[in-house]
């Protein structure tokens, strides 16, 4: 019946009340949120799926830990990433702002990605700057600072962080086709997995892959990319890089790009989908939770 009523409601809505209920109990919020989005009742008592046991860590592992909310930081992460000796990993950065109205935008090259550093999908990849709306992206920007992320998806690791913005060099080429993400799950440590984001310009797919890059059954059908990705030649670094930035953690998936030959860092992500992805086949939620020690 909740979720029959929320899909009724619209999506700023939807938002309110979940901010609303969220600092009421984020327990109860969390169970309605995963309904809706896999259609399945969670297990939080005895967690079996990964997305059952993400959403354990996220209610409790990550958010009585501020320094998830640092990790998660797209701003104070980079600093993490220097203090692991990886600066040569990091996308160059323009500026960072504390409001939108800061920005000087004669001062950017032609092309660049905006980010807030709060929250996900907050971003704006402008490919020409002569056709970019200045005003309508900071009233975009504005609207992104003043938002509550983590109240709306009870990961309220977010919540704690300070919300900047800033400005990325845009890796992309002139075909203007999207960067292959390379995102790799890790478990205490240990690199188990990788999941690759492709076809983003049309339609987002979704692909896994084994350390040797054999294709495993984790991604449901309706996100299954047909096509065959072909194996970054820096995949060992990758994997390596990995292995030492999700050194002590529980679970954290690490995002690259390959740009160029060159390895470059996306994020750190503690909570993916907020714990409550469509995305996984059965059997991919059942084994990628197996590897989850709780």
């Amino acid at each position: 019946m909740i979720k029959k009523i929320l899909r009724t409601l619209k999506n700023k809505t939807s938002k309110l009340f979940f901010r609303i209920i969220t600092k009421i109990s984020p327990k109860f919020a969390t169970k309605i949120l995963f309904v809706i989005r896999t259609g399945k009742k969670p297990n939080l008592k005895n967690p079996k799926t990964f997305n059952e046991k993400t959403t354990v860590l996220k209610l409790d592992y990550f958010n009585k830990n501020h320094e998830f909310a640092n990790l998660a930081d797209k701003y104070e992460v980079r600093k993490y990433i220097e203090n692991k000796g990886l600066s040569n990993i990091l996308n160059e950065l323009y500026a960072v702002y504390d409001n939108a109205n800061e920005i000087d935008f004669d001062k950017l090259p032609n092309q660049f990605v905006i980010k807030c550093t709060h929250g996900c999908g907050f971003n704006i990849i402008c490919r020409d700057k002569s056709k970019l709306d200045i005003n309508k992206t900071k009233e975009q920007l504005n609207r992104w600072m003043k938002q509550k992320y983590g109240y709306e998806t009870q990961e309220l690791h977010y919540t704690k962080i300070k919300p900047r913005i800033i400005i990325e060099k845009y890796l992309g080429d002139q075909t203007n086709k999207m960067l292959i993400d390379y995102k790799i799950y890790c478990f205490n440590g240990v690199p188990k997995c990788i999941l690759v984001c492709s076809e983003r310009e049309k339609k987002l797919k979704l692909s896994y892959y084994d350390l040797k890059w054999n294709r495993i059954d984790y991604e449901d059908k309706n996100w299954s990319s047909k096509e065959n990705i072909k194996k970054p030649k820096n995949l060992d670094k990758m994997i390596e890089y990995a292995a030492i930035l999700s050194k002590d953690i529980k679970y954290v998936r690490v995002d690259f790009y390959d740009f160029d030959g060159m390895i470059i860092f996306g994020e750190l992500t503690f909570t993916p989908a907020c714990c409550c992805a469509p995305y996984y086949s059965d059997r991919g939620d059942i084994e990628l939770g197996e590897l989850l020690s709780m």
